[in-house]
């Protein structure tokens, strides 16, 4: 991409174009944008839930990269790279519970759920476990810097980025009333959705609510334009919230348990967030949600979707409503993300541009992606 193409995305919105057509269909930019985006920052790649017990083991790949995702023997949440130090091989291909070690099928080498390499049968011969030429202190598992908050596994590949409660102590801050247990709804709790679409669209249509009155009736016909905000923290987030979120009831009038000592200001407010850069997630007075992006490609996403509440046991036929009612809000985004990604390969589609008044948290979006790319190709 031409340095001149990121310089009209990071205008003021006024003027701004959106990121060119190559940044959500060539594959050469998607490997830039993996390194600068996705690597060097705190992307999500699962949700701690998915490992509740110790020995808990979830095999996953992100962006092509083995991974593996661990309850140590400590309840500590743990992510290495799902390969062995001595040839390779993949170790665990499928979830399962570690009961002792982490064995390679391969040759047997066998970590411990923190990773360090603890047997190495016939290393130096046959009947012989140990080589001085094999240190098994120096070759423990690759482990992946990694943070839980919201229950979602933040993950730094890189190494390089801020700790993660400084890279986003501005939004631990203004959501500082949702720093207690999030309670995983279940099963019933969890959906995945597959779109024909880059990761990014996902990102810019979830962070607006302009689209809202055409797109969502539902949600609109109580939850109006005019009832919304923008939220906007250049360089780290952007969303929307809106000031009339109405409960969820079931047929006798009760709803969800809310969360405790929340301010009054979320009686009726709710907010959402798009945490750059793939990781969407909304808080209210009586549930939570995460959605964790999962880019298969520069035209193919899968959507994450888990529903935390405040207690651990809530009335399943209300979760499942809840779960019902928001899996169709979703659904009803899919037919724009990708028209959108439909539309890029329009050759003399130039970006686009930006409604000032309405579209200020996805142009915000658009300039840290740009942000990125240049300060890797300035460091190059």
């Amino acid at each position: 991409m031409h340095a001149e193409d990121l310089r009209q995305v990071r205008q003021p919105i006024n003027s701004a174009h959106g990121l060119p057509n190559a940044h959500y269909t060539d594959s050469a930019v998607f490997a830039e944008e993996r390194d600068a985006v996705l690597f060097h920052n705190w992307s999500g790649l699962a949700v701690a839930s998915d490992v509740p017990q110790i020995g808990d083991a979830v095999p996953l790949t992100f962006l092509g990269m083995p991974l593996l995702v661990v309850r140590d023997r400590a309840g500590q949440v743990r992510v290495f790279q799902n390969t062995c130090r001595h040839r390779g091989m993949i170790l665990v291909d499928a979830p399962r519970k570690i009961q002792g070690a982490i064995r390679c099928p391969y040759h047997s080498w066998c970590y411990s759920t923190e990773g360090a390499l603890v047997s190495t049968p016939h290393v130096g011969g046959p009947g012989q476990n140990t080589h001085e030429g094999i240190d098994r202190a120096l070759l423990g598992l690759i482990e992946i810097r990694s943070h839980i908050w919201m229950d979602v596994i933040w993950i730094n590949v890189s190494g390089a980025a801020a700790p993660f409660e400084e890279a986003n102590a501005d939004l631990l801050t203004r959501w500082a009333a949702f720093d207690k247990p999030l309670y995983h709804g279940g099963a019933d709790s969890r959906f995945e959705l597959g779109v024909n679409c880059n990761w990014k669209l996902a990102v810019e249509n979830y962070c607006e609510s302009y689209h809202l009155p055409w797109v969502h009736p539902g949600l609109n016909s109580y939850s109006r334009l005019e009832d919304h905000y923008h939220i906007e923290a250049a360089g780290k987030y952007s969303g929307q919230g809106t000031l009339v979120y109405r409960q969820l009831k079931d047929d006798g009038g009760s709803s969800f348990p809310d969360f405790a000592d929340l301010s009054e200001i979320w009686d009726t407010a709710a907010e959402y967030v798009a945490v750059y850069p793939n990781v969407l997630l909304g808080v209210h007075r009586d549930h939570a949600f995460a959605i964790i992006l999962s880019p298969d490609g520069p035209e193919k996403t899968t959507e994450h979707i888990h529903l935390y509440y405040a207690a651990p046991q809530t009335d399943a036929g209300l979760r499942a409503r809840n779960t019902d009612q928001w899996k169709l809000v979703f659904e009803e985004d899919i037919f724009v993300v990708e028209g959108m990604q439909r539309g890029r390969h329009a050759v003399h589609f130039d970006g686009g541009r930006f409604s000032p008044a309405m579209d200020g948290p996805t142009h915000m979006f658009h300039d840290w992606v740009a942000s990125q790319l240049q300060a890797l190709r300035e460091g190059a």
